[in-house]
């Protein structure tokens, strides 16, 4: 099977290329105004969270706490989506059906052409590392 011309989900030059770096990852995303968006987004979880690690994994960043997932990030066509894991959606579903957001099961869809909803984020943060401090696996463990 060829993939000659395959430009994939996030573009032509990097569709098969394993991503390991911040400016690799960001090169992916082709709207400046998105990728500034982006930068801005992970500065500020930078600043509000120096105590999370910024890692490249799934070809998308994503912080770390003690080696345990905090949230993630990444941008489509239409928006950026801000992905904690599931316990966290259903912990808050109240609140995104309060607000009006598009989600799914893993992920908060942010509208590039809307403001970025830097609250919500922190929710899912703060709520994050809460739950997780004696978490010792990449993953929130299965319940029994």
């Amino acid at each position: 099977m060829s993939h000659a011309g395959h430009t994939g989900a996030i573009g032509p030059r990097l569709t098969f290329m394993a991503i390991k770096t911040l400016d690799e990852y960001l090169q992916t995303i082709p709207d400046a105004d998105n990728r500034e968006r982006m930068v801005s987004v992970l500065d500020w979880v930078k600043e509000t969270y120096p105590d999370l690690e910024l890692r490249i994994a799934w070809n998308q960043p994503m912080y770390t706490h003690h080696g345990t997932y905090i949230i993630g990030f990444s941008a489509a066509a239409k928006h950026m989506a801000m992905s904690p894991e599931r316990e966290p959606m259903i912990h808050f579903e109240d609140v995104l059906k309060d607000r009006g957001v598009s989600y799914g099961t893993m992920l908060v869809r942010q509208p590039w052409n809307k403001p970025f909803d830097f609250e919500l984020a922190k929710l899912f943060i703060d709520y994050q590392l809460e739950t997780k401090a004696d978490v010792t696996t990449f993953w929130r463990p299965k319940e029994a």
